[in-house]
């Protein structure tokens, strides 16, 4: 999915959930105005993607306990001038959980989710906001999970049991689909 289907993508989207709705706008707009919103140094909002992780029966899902922000959230990452974010999304779960790119199911090629959240400022980042475009994929969950430096520990956690680790309104929104989608053929 390049620049282009992104666009077109967010543009058309829809959700249940109002707040998406203002984020598939501020990133049609952003998509059309910065040229360089795929670009991690880029000022402000920037592209960034993710997977959201279930398992083969659709109960659980891969969260990691992120190494400089303490919280635990799905794996993704900066788009480092990528602007196919399905790859960027595939290649930073990939990075972050240790698993090859080949284990890593696909589920669908549509954006599941859209997310934009402030990441505040370190030492070497100023302030920033992430618009997040995020993917449902699979992973077994029998695979050793070696991980990497970006993240303390990686876990399965029941969907129920999210809320425990994460209660912002982005991992419930997550869930809510993702519980959905597991009852679909």
């Amino acid at each position: 999915m390049d620049r282009h289907a992104l666009y077109e993508a967010l543009c058309r989207y829809r959700s249940r959930f109002p707040e998406e709705g203002g984020y598939a706008r501020r990133a049609c707009r952003l998509l059309r105005e910065s040229p360089r919103c795929f670009d991690r140094d880029a000022e402000g909002l920037h592209v960034t993607a993710s997977t959201w992780v279930l398992n083969p029966r659709r109960d659980a899902t891969l969260l990691m306990l992120h190494r400089k922000l303490g919280q635990w959230f799905q794996p993704g990452g900066h788009a480092d001038g990528d602007e196919e974010v399905i790859r960027v999304a595939l290649k930073e779960c990939s990075e972050e959980t240790g698993i090859a790119v080949g284990q890593i199911r696909l589920l669908s090629p549509q954006v599941f989710d859209i997310d934009i959240h402030r990441i505040p400022a370190t030492a070497v980042d100023p302030e920033h906001e992430h618009l997040d475009i995020r993917f449902l994929v699979e992973i077994d969950d029998g695979l050793t999970l070696p991980g990497n430096d970006e993240s303390h520990e990686l876990r399965w956690v029941a969907l129920r049991d999210v809320p425990r680790y994460n209660r912002g309104r982005s991992l419930h929104r997550l869930v809510v689909k993702s519980t959905a989608w597991r009852h679909l053929p």
